[in-house]
């Protein structure tokens, strides 16, 4: 672990009175003491320090994970992968004593069994020192634990062989490549071990120079506004571009914050869980995810009875609930009269009974046609009934020709034309 105190610095102020009084003013924003930084009173220094609880918040780093470190508007925190090396990883050490900044190392096993010297140091600096692996493999999210567990142990075993007290060494640690897998991860936090991925990186691994790690470190920062920046401490450009991040930082007002895990006797920095967020949702911001519905628990299931007329009150001497005139009215049963046998009576030979068989259909409809004719024909017949009238004498001798001469031979002279029998039809349908 790293120290066994907190320490938050400020700036004082002398403050010269008229009356030659010499007074002492702190100020509420913590920044470094000129003091501490002994020949470099410019040095942007440490603000403060921030005690994590690994059990309490097990991944950390937005790139990757919901939750990243309780970090206030400007404030970073600096860490660096994969040494140490000596040829850059001096040169790192000794460029943020002079600005007398702490930071986060995370060390790989087999750099740290070829130079325990370069972890002694990182350690007498004050700084936080993590591990990385024991070979720095990128496939850590398709390996097995056979796999993994080795590369994790070996690591640690490794980091703290190297450390005069090996209870200075961190629970943190940083996949290899940030290659996560859920498996590594639960794998970590059951033996109390916070994982670390980073809110942003410079890019300082890939082959691009160090002015490019300076910008992308600096745009990326400002585009969030605090956080953890990735780095690499192996690198001839990130020792390059370092010094102007740095000189970046203090012209921009930013702070840098030293990040140490909690103990026994250090208990964890208080915060609230919303801190932990890098851009805490507000009032004024719309979110687009809209809460879940939550699953209600019935107790049971069971009916309640119906109530009787003993819960209703309802006994001799109370006044009825119904009026009187209803209470009557619900007592008689309503009656219809029986209907007589004549109602479903069909006449034989009707068009219901003709409908009734599949054969008759054509006759029925016929029947049908023929009654609706003479219906038809009497709206007619009164329109024209004073004409008819008119010209009745005129047309009476050739009216006599001819009936005589549509009237059957064998009927009686005056008589009315014979009608169609039903019988007929049905025998013509047939």
């Amino acid at each position: 672990m790293i120290g066994s105190s907190v320490v938050v610095r400020t700036r004082s102020w002398t403050v010269l009175c008229l009356g030659g009084f010499l007074g002492l003013l702190t100020v509420g924003a913590p920044v470094a003491l000129a003091a501490d930084c002994p020949g470099h009173p410019d040095a942007l220094g440490t603000s403060g320090t921030l005690v994590v609880d690994p059990h309490e918040h097990p991944r950390i780093g937005t790139m990757q994970y919901r939750e990243t470190l309780p970090l206030k508007d400007h404030e970073v925190v600096l860490t660096f992968d994969d040494g140490p090396l000596p040829k850059y990883s001096n040169q790192v050490l000794q460029i943020l004593a002079d600005e007398c900044i702490k930071a986060t190392f995370f060390i790989i096993g087999s750099q740290a069994k070829a130079n325990p010297e370069g972890v002694r140091k990182l350690v007498a600096a004050g700084h936080t020192v993590g591990t990385h692996s024991m070979n720095h493999p990128l496939t850590f999210d398709r390996m097995g634990i056979e796999k993994f567990e080795p590369e994790i142990n070996g690591g640690i075993e490794w980091t703290s062989a190297a450390m005069t007290d090996p209870s200075k060494l961190a629970p943190f640690f940083r996949i290899p490549g940030l290659m996560r897998a859920e498996g590594v991860e639960n794998y970590l936090i059951s033996r109390g071990i916070q994982v670390w991925s980073a809110d942003f990186p410079a890019d300082d691994w890939r082959h691009v120079s160090s002015d490019r790690v300076y910008q992308l470190a600096i745009q990326r920062l400002e585009a969030k506004g605090k956080g953890i920046l990735l780095l690499h401490d192996i690198q001839a450009r990130t020792v390059a571009a370092l010094p102007k991040i740095i000189r970046d930082l203090k012209a921009r007002g930013y702070r840098i914050v030293h990040v140490v895990p909690a103990t026994a006797e250090r208990p964890a920095t208080p915060t609230i869980p919303v801190e932990w967020l890098l851009h805490p949702p507000t009032e004024t911001v719309p979110i687009a995810r809209w809460p879940a519905v939550p699953n209600f628990v019935f107790t049971q299931t069971q009916t309640l009875p119906a109530p009787s007329l003993a819960d209703l009150n309802a006994q001799t001497g109370h006044q009825p609930l119904l009026p009187r005139r209803t209470m009557a009215q619900a007592n008689v049963a309503a009656t219809l009269p029986v209907p007589d046998r004549d109602l479903f009576a069909i006449p034989e030979g009707s068009i219901e009974v003709l409908l009734s068989t599949t054969l008759s259909r054509r006759a029925a409809t016929r029947l049908a046609m023929a009654a609706e004719t003479p219906r038809a024909a009497k709206g007619k017949a009164a329109k024209s009934q004073a004409h008819r009238t008119a010209h009745a004498a005129h047309g009476a001798p050739k009216h006599a020709a001819q009936a005589k001469s549509t009237a059957p031979k064998n009927a009686a002279p005056g008589a009315a034309p014979r009608p169609t029998r039903v019988a007929s039809l049905k025998k013509r349908a047939q």
